[in-house]
C-alpha cells in the first residue's frame, strides 16, 4: 500500500509542475502581447487632398491617419510620397511641411517636418504636405497610384505605409492651392478640359526650358 502511494505521488508531481510551467508561460506571453509587443503602423485611403502645380513647384497635401496596432509606441521619423508609373520610373515628393487642415488657408501656418509618436493602440491624424521644385514632377491630368513611405524609429529603411489611388484628374485649377475630392469622376467635362490644357502648358514650358 505504501509503495502504491509513493508511486501515485511521484506521478502527480510532474503533472503539477507541467501545469505550473504552462501557467507561467501563459502569463509571460500574455504580458508580452498586452504590453511589450511591437505592432504595425496602418493607414487608410484619404477622401480628399489639396494640390497646386505651378512654374515654381508641385504641392500635394494629404490627410493621413496613423494607427498603431501594438502596445509599444512607434516613432515616425520621416515620410515621403512616391508616384508609381509616372513619366519616370519613380517620382518622390519629400515631406515639406505639416499643416492644421486639408484646406489651404491664410491662417494655416506651416510647420517644418518633425518626428512624432503614435502611442500603442492609438490613432494620430496628420495633414502632411509633400512638394518638389518645378519641373521635377508635372503630373498628367489623371488618376495616379501613389504610395506613402515612412521611416520608423525601430527600422533602418523606408517601408510602405499605404498605397492608394489619388485623383489628380479632379484638379480644376492647378495654379491655385485648393482642396479636392479624391473620389473618381466628380468634375465636369469642361473643367476637366480646361485643367488638362493648363497642365499641358506647364509641360510645354518645361520642355522649352530644357530642350533635349
Amino acid at each position: 500500500m505504501l509503495a502504491a502511494t509513493n508511486t501515485n505521488g511521484a506521478g502527480a508531481l510532474p503533472a503539477a509542475a507541467a501545469v505550473a510551467a504552462c501557467a507561467l508561460l501563459f502569463t509571460i506571453v500574455s504580458f508580452w502581447w498586452l504590453n511589450a509587443r511591437q505592432g504595425k503602423l496602418k493607414s487608410y485611403t484619404p477622401h480628399s487632398f489639396a494640390a497646386a502645380v505651378t512654374r515654381s513647384k508641385t504641392l500635394i497635401r494629404v490627410p493621413l491617419v496613423f494607427f498603431n496596432t501594438g502596445p509599444k509606441p512607434i516613432i515616425v521619423q520621416n515620410l515621403r510620397l512616391v508616384f508609381l508609373g509616372a513619366t519616370q520610373n519613380k517620382v518622390i515628393l519629400p515631406w515639406s511641411t505639416t499643416r492644421d487642415r486639408i484646406r489651404p488657408e491664410k491662417d494655416d501656418d506651416p510647420r517644418l517636418p518633425s518626428v512624432f509618436i503614435v502611442n500603442g493602440r492609438a490613432a494620430v491624424q496628420v495633414f502632411v504636405e509633400f512638394s518638389t521644385p518645378f519641373p521635377n514632377f508635372i503630373p498628367e491630368h489623371r488618376e495616379y497610384q501613389a504610395m506613402v513611405e515612412c521611416k520608423l524609429g525601430h527600422k533602418g529603411k523606408w517601408s510602405e505605409l499605404l498605397t492608394f489611388s489619388i485623383q489628380l484628374g479632379n484638379i480644376t485649377s492647378p495654379a491655385s492651392y485648393i482642396a479636392y475630392s479624391n473620389e473618381p469622376g466628380v468634375i465636369a467635362v469642361q473643367d476637366r478640359t480646361q485643367a488638362a490644357t493648363a497642365f499641358e502648358s506647364l509641360r510645354s514650358t518645361s520642355n522649352s526650358a530644357n530642350p533635349t
